[in-house]
């Protein structure tokens, strides 16, 4: 069975050259025109990814994306922006987006951007799947079959990106990882793409897991090199 994708763009044009490309790459599309409407398929229906455009009529897109992760729905979300605004960026990405692509953008990118988003939710699935032991570090403890992680013993609500970073990240505690081999590992980009992703989702994390943000113990950040998650149980024993 084909894989499904919501299209959310209220220009005809747009939703017309998106729909080609996707469909021409395998999968099966619908379409919403508006916010609401969006928001009424994905409550409605199973997609395997939304792509969502900011700039929408009766609900904007950042709107849409924060009542859909609201409702525990994790189906991944590319959004699209019109302008080349590092503030819808950053929003869209706290709010829980996946990704996302400036416009004009070649429909071509949108179709690399949404098979690198899904091969990365096919390989954590079959991760799940397998038989994989919880990963404690101090407080934290990550349960890969499960897709969730606790800190404190209290769970913690993780967008699937979030999740496969803090995954990724445990796996390779101790690790210096830069930007790129996070964005490789975590977004499986076969591109150069904006390291700032890496960035937000890591602040994202802190939020989550982090006694004080101002000065992480888990996930510490090696200037000039990357992040290297520790665990600080052990620095406190030193």
């Amino acid at each position: 069975m084909s894989q499904k994708i919501l299209i959310v763009d209220d220009e005809e044009s747009i939703v017309t050259l998106l729909k080609y490309n996707i469909e021409q790459a395998g999968f099966d599309t619908e379409v919403a025109y508006t916010g609401q409407e969006a928001l009424n398929q994905a409550n409605e229906h199973t997609f395997d990814l939304i792509v969502l455009d900011v700039m929408l009529p009766e609900m904007d897109g950042m709107e849409v994306c924060k009542q859909i992760r609201q409702k525990q729905i994790q189906t991944p979300i590319l959004m699209l922006t019109a302008k080349d605004d590092e503030f819808d960026k950053v929003l869209g990405l706290e709010l829980g987006a996946d990704d996302y692509l400036t416009k004009p953008f070649s429909p071509r990118e949108v179709v690399a951007r949404i098979k690198a988003i899904l091969r990365r939710m096919t390989y954590t699935t079959k991760e799940k799947e397998s038989d994989s032991p919880s990963i404690q570090i101090a407080d934290l403890v990550v349960y890969p079959e499960q897709y969730e992680a606790t800190i404190k013993e209290e769970s913690m609500i993780l967008t699937p990106k979030e999740f496969e970073l803090l995954l990724y990240l445990s796996r390779n505690k101790g690790r210096v990882l830069s930007r790129d081999q996070l964005l490789s590992a975590v977004w499986n980009y076969d591109f150069v793409g904006d390291t700032r992703i890496v960035d937000v989702h890591i602040s994202h994390l802190r939020e989550k897991i982090e006694p004080d943000t101002k000065k992480p113990v888990y996930i510490k950040t090696i200037r000039g090199l990357g992040y290297k998650m520790e665990d600080p149980s052990r620095d406190a024993k030193v």
